[in-house]
């Protein structure tokens, strides 16, 4: 019997290739969908930390454009063809008739053909995804530089409030408590309990 150790090598490892291509394909989509929700949260998010500046909202419309611009790239993507995975289970009818060797070699065949038509698919995926990430970056960090320009431009704008103080007024109330304080005792009571007028003129004529 023939030896074919080495055509079910380049078949197992052509196998695996592909799945590994198809696989990475998938993982991308994922990536994809999970970087548009993000995307799609942070735009409202962003334009409400925005306040009246009109000049900040007039430049804010840069980073936006480039994340819609990103959407539309990643949901490129989802509009490709899928994936060819080489052998369909439709052609199995035709590969029992065929040896063992031609099944192998048919199978090595289906596999490169398969990694080629994917390659073209998944050279554009590629391109569209590293553009988007690049997209999304610039414009979240334009967005963070705005957002934090614009709590800048807020604290400026609030307006300092002073506290006015009359200092002769101080000056007499202080000098008032002072002399109270040098008041006898007895005196303060008077003052404290008499409800006549009389302690109350004998202060004022005494003091003022």
């Amino acid at each position: 019997m023939e030896d074919l150790r080495h055509l079910e090598f380049f078949a197992n490892n052509s196998k695996d290739i592909l799945d590994k291509q198809v696989e990475s394909y998938r993982q991308q989509h994922s990536y994809a969908g999970t970087i548009i929700g993000i995307t799609a949260l942070f735009i409202p998010f962003f334009l409400s930390s925005l306040g009246a500046f009109h000049l900040i909202r007039f430049i804010s419309v840069i980073p936006i454009a480039l994340f819609i611009w990103a959407i539309l790239l990643l949901l490129n993507l989802f509009m490709t063809k899928p994936l060819d995975q080489a052998y369909n289970v439709e052609k199995y009818k035709v590969l029992l008739t065929k040896t063992y060797q031609e099944i192998l070699m048919s199978e090595i065949e289906a596999n490169l053909q398969s990694y080629s038509r994917n390659k073209k698919i998944t050279e554009k995926s590629n391109k569209n995804y590293i553009r988007a990430v690049k997209l999304i970056t610039i414009a979240l960090l334009f967005s963070i530089v705005l957002i934090f320009t614009n709590q800048f431009f807020k604290i400026e704008k609030v307006p300092t409030r002073f506290l006015v103080v009359n200092i002769k007024e101080t000056i007499k109330y202080n000098s008032v408590n002072e002399r109270i304080k040098e008041l006898p005792t007895a005196s303060l009571k008077v003052l404290k309990h008499d409800k006549t007028g009389e302690s109350c003129n004998y202060f004022q004529k005494f003091y003022f």
